[in-house]
């Protein structure tokens, strides 16, 4: 393992003799990116409140699209390549994307949920006597379930990857175990969201 050579970046310390792979140097909560997090929260904040027809399709169709999108490419394409990897390697590719999963998921998660409620609320949809609410049903269930698999499964494992990085001697294989969780967690998500478009594309045409 310590015979392969991986390029990091500063900060980074050379392996020792036995030792662990190297960790470059990273943030648990990349700081640069929670000005954009915030601004898209105060932004859900206003279309929500203003019950703005337009900003509130804006803000569901967009974050469901990017969670839907991030969640297939994380479990059917970086899964399986992730998988391949050596452990260096890994651990070079996880203190890069991990941090930054940590703000993606759970704006997109509130984005996605918080303006689809209340789109539902100003077009009616909520009410008993809708002609598809079954449907309707059927996707908040579908969607709470992605919900707690997204911040009960998926966002611990992120987190629990990025703090056994930063111990003095992190273990390579809870690391790639951790991974896997991770990976399949948005897999899992990412399918079941292809469950939710069909529903939603099937209420938006009748």
């Amino acid at each position: 393992m310590t015979d392969t050579v991986v390029e990091v970046g500063a900060g980074a310390s050379p392996p020792a003799a036995g030792g662990p792979p190297p960790v470059p140097e990273f943030s648990i909560v990349p700081l640069r990116g929670l000005p954009i997090v915030a601004a898209l929260l105060v932004g859900l904040v206003v279309a929500i409140a203003s019950n703005s027809l337009w900003a509130l399709t804006f803000f569901h169709v967009g974050g469901g699209g990017l969670w839907t999108g991030i969640d297939l490419f994380v479990g059917l394409v970086i899964g399986p390549i992730l998988g391949r990897l050596s452990v260096p390697a890994r651990i070079e590719f996880s203190v890069r994307f991990m941090p930054k999963m940590i703000l993606i998921m759970p704006t997109l998660v509130a984005m996605t949920l918080g303006a689809g409620f209340q789109l539902a609320r100003h077009v009616g949809n909520l009410d008993a006597n809708y002609p598809h609410h079954g449907w309707l049903v059927a996707s908040y269930i579908v969607v709470g379930v992605m919900a707690v698999i997204a911040l009960g499964l998926l966002e611990p494992a992120n987190v629990a990857v990025l703090f056994e990085l930063k111990k003095p001697r992190p273990n390579g294989e809870r690391i790639g175990r951790l991974m896997k969780v991770f990976v399949y967690a948005a897999g899992i998500t990412g399918v079941m969201q292809i469950a939710t478009i069909v529903i939603m594309t099937f209420l938006a045409s009748r």
